[in-house]
């Protein structure tokens, strides 16, 4: 079992029950998933690109992403629809728990000028969003590999109904959020 789903189990779930006095401990937050997802724009012009980009977040997640493909065509961006325009990947169970404490414990601390996680970036649904700029801050990824810099997004979509139990279970599980 992943380092911190157990801790989930043992030590997370009390302390939720506790702050906000859930009478059912299926009432309880959980994350459901994490998707990772990347737009490579430029990659209908260059095909390695794309297989370079597949090549890392597979690096990254543990599995194979899935391409996107654009769903209409756009002419001012030389777009047509049915163009691969990026990927995404779904992670849920032991991988979920897996890269989230890979996140936490060695991405986040790697990025530059770190000052702490936006606290209000989450969706009103207790769901957060957030952003990467770079794929070098994982350390699956080799630096002297890398001939142009990737940014990916990463959303949690929890089981919270509010922001402030999303933000609460995600602090517990060591999301450092700057203080508001």
């Amino acid at each position: 079992m992943a380092r911190l789903k157990e801790k989930y189990k043992s030590e997370i779930t009390t302390a939720l029950k506790e702050s906000f006095s859930y009478s059912n401990p299926m009432a309880i937050p959980r994350i459901e998933k994490i998707v990772l997802s990347m737009g490579v724009g430029d990659a209908h012009a260059e095909k390695t690109k794309l297989e370079t980009v597949v090549k890392q977040m597979t690096l990254i997640a543990g599995q194979k992403p899935i391409v996107t493909q654009a769903s209409k065509s756009i002419s001012n961006f030389h777009l047509r629809e049915g163009m691969s325009v990026g990927l995404k990947v779904t992670l849920r169970g032991d991988r979920m728990y897996e890269f989230l404490d890979r996140l936490v414990s060695l991405v986040i601390p790697r990025v530059k000028d770190f000052r702490g996680l936006n606290p209000s970036a989450f969706d009103g649904k207790g769901n957060y969003n957030m952003g990467l700029v770079e794929q070098s801050v994982f350390p699956e990824i080799d630096p002297t590999t890398i001939t142009f810099t990737q940014g990916m997004n990463i959303a949690f979509q929890t089981s919270a109904d509010t922001d402030e139990e999303g933000r609460e279970l995600l602090k517990q599980l060591g999301m450092p959020f700057r203080d508001s």
